[in-house]
């Protein structure tokens, strides 16, 4: 028989060994990005739209798509996600139309993105008559994040304690005034967190893009809300899947994903921050 000292030492030793290997993989992918990723990164490759068939000059276009087509998917998302989360937590009866709902919203969580943008292509591309545009990506990318919202808003209502609503109530204030005056504010934390995660997948993803707002190729910046862009995450797949320069189109790809990697983090980093001013009770 072994001792529950022993025991505890071995699988202490089993759970180290598979943290250990975690970090390893996630070492080794940042440092192969870094080291082919790194060789194309210039000032020029920042700022200046591709030539010659993608094999020179820059990503800036991609870039700038990929801001535009994430922040206005959150812009889309945060809003409707919030106020269904406060409908569902706070004013929705406990019926089977409710449950219905709630199932809806974690269906849809796990519904492939692929889906979506088939659905994007349908409704804003076809029926709204958008056509292929950062309209028709944004609206597409904003539905598939909604779900990430709308959940991660609603465990953060709930976490609120009773006891601020209690007090809230006891002084006189309503329930919408306790809702935007005392839960939202505790909650932001929470919430935010929601929008971080969902930032992150909208500014990764591919397949709601390809039918409804990348191009596959474009030298100048997209004028309006209604031309269609390019975008890191399509430009990447491009690269690698249609390309015709493998050698000079893979070094790129490797560049590309550095980059994407980098403004990710820096949006999340932003929303990281502003969690940490609200909930200390700052503003911007």
């Amino acid at each position: 028989m072994i001792s529950r000292v022993a025991q505890e030492k071995m699988w202490f030793t089993v759970f180290r060994a598979a943290a250990w290997l975690v970090l390893s993989f996630l070492l080794a992918f940042l440092l192969i990005l870094c080291l082919k990723g790194a060789r194309v990164i210039s000032w020029e490759f920042l700022t200046q739209p591709p030539r010659e068939g993608m094999t020179q000059g820059g990503i800036f276009p991609a870039i700038l798509g990929t801001l535009c087509l994430s922040l206005g998917a959150v812009l889309v998302a945060f809003p409707l996600g919030v106020m269904t989360a406060i409908y569902l937590t706070f004013y929705a009866p406990r019926n089977p139309l409710t449950q219905a709902i709630r199932v809806s919203i974690s269906n849809l969580a796990g519904t492939p993105s692929i889906v979506f943008g088939l659905f994007g292509l349908a409704l804003f591309v076809k029926t709204l008559g958008f056509g292929v545009s950062i309209l028709s990506g944004a609206l597409t990318l904003g539905l598939l994040i909604l779900p990430i919202i709308i959940k991660a808003s609603e465990e953060a209502l709930k976490a609120v304690p009773k006891e601020f609503l209690e007090a809230s109530y006891a002084l006189g204030a309503t329930k919408l005034q306790t809702i935007c005056r005392v839960v939202l504010p505790a909650a932001s934390g929470g919430i935010l967190t929601g929008v971080i995660l969902s930032l992150a997948r909208a500014a990764g993803e591919t397949a709601p893009i390809l039918f409804t707002a990348a191009s596959f190729y474009a030298t100048r910046l997209p004028r309006s809300p209604l031309d269609e862009t390019l975008a890191l995450p399509f430009h990447i797949f491009a690269l690698m899947t249609e390309g015709t320069n493998p050698e000079a189109h893979t070094r790129i790809a490797f560049g590309a994903t550095l980059v994407l990697l980098a403004l990710v983090l820096s949006l999340n980093l932003v929303a990281i921050i502003q969690r940490y001013r609200l909930q200390r009770g700052k503003k911007w």
